[in-house]
């Protein structure tokens, strides 16, 4: 009898405390253990910089770890595809590129569905990219730049940081949009494709502002534009590609934050709130945009929307160059 009671009182505590205890999947109770975001790139990237920044203001607001685990390959798709197999529950955030949004042209076949195995949290940061010149070349205008180019049918080559990264999508929209004859070098850094524009072996680069600012700064690069929609502070003068009088060859590199699909919509409407007031942060803000990066913090409607239009974009950019990896 004593041992019938004890079972009853253990399965009404049980009860009790399953009414009260914090349910995984909810925003009233959620984070209740550590969060992982998958970085699908190597540690030291634009993309990395900007998860690491967003997992400490998470983990300082949310009172739980938020940390970043880098798993590289296949132009971020590795990293991706592990996201895309993780359960819906908010413990697994992934940041991703502009890559995600071209990677389904770029390659044969990815390990994800760009739109159906992800929700969309916010559109992060985008950062700047610019394009540079070795002084050696007669240009100081993008119109310049376009004008030798066409002079002097192939002898001009560009350097991106790699097949298929957004600087190198840029530079074939650039030349194919301008029917311009000059050839693509890809590098496996955006360090190394500065280095190569340095020595003059590629005299025009496309490529992510900080491993150029100091060069051009001190005059070793000629920076032609900005080829993001805002100007760069870290360059003050430089104008934007639209400034410049080609507004259709705009892009950034973008920092978009995705979980899970199907993951609980409070948890979602949860982690963007919180980005969106920690991007803007004094802390956090100074950071990034010591980086070059702009906070953005948008809807996860606006988010998915981006990403779409991006994916458009790049898919036709792929397309006309006849770019593929495989």
């Amino acid at each position: 009898m004593i041992l019938g009671r004890r079972k009853l009182l253990c399965a009404s505590v049980a009860t009790a405390a399953a009414v009260v205890s914090p349910r995984l999947g909810s925003a009233g109770a959620y984070p209740v253990k550590p969060v992982r975001i998958i970085v699908p790139f190597a540690a030291g990237g634009p993309n990395d910089v900007a998860a690491r920044l967003i997992a400490q203001g998470l983990s300082d607001r949310l009172g739980k770890q938020f940390y970043v685990e880098n798993i590289g390959g296949g132009g971020g798709n590795v990293g991706t595809g592990e996201a895309s197999r993780a359960a819906a529950d908010g413990y697994t955030i992934l940041t991703v590129a502009p890559s995600y949004a071209a990677n389904p042209a770029l390659f044969d076949s990815v390990p994800y569905d760009p739109v159906k195995s992800f929700d969309a949290v916010t559109l992060a940061a985008t950062a700047p990219t610019v394009l540079t010149v070795h002084p050696s070349v007669p240009a100081t205008t993008v119109t310049e730049l376009i004008k030798a180019i066409k002079d002097t049918p192939g002898k001009y080559s560009y350097a991106s940081p790699g097949t298929g990264t957004p600087p190198h999508l840029l530079g074939e929209l650039f030349r194919v949009s301008l029917k311009l004859d000059m050839v693509h070098v890809p590098f496996s850094s955006g360090g190394q494709a500065v280095q190569s524009t340095l020595a003059g072996n590629t005299p025009i680069s496309f490529g992510a502002l900080p491993p150029a600012v100091q060069h051009v700064r001190e005059g070793a690069l000629r920076a032609l534009a900005i080829t993001s929609a805002t100007p760069a502070d870290a360059l003050p003068g430089v104008p934007t590609i639209a400034q410049a009088g080609y507004p259709d060859f705009a892009a950034d590199i973008w920092t978009a934050v995705l979980v899970p699909a199907g993951t609980p919509k409070d948890i979602v409407a949860l982690l963007q709130r919180e980005i969106a007031k920690l991007i803007v942060s004094p802390d956090i803000s100074g950071r990034m945009a010591a980086l070059g990066y702009h906070p953005i913090g948008n809807t996860p409607e606006e988010c998915a929307e981006h990403i779409r239009l991006e994916a458009t974009r790049w898919a036709k950019v792929i397309q006309e160059a006849g770019i593929k990896v495989r």
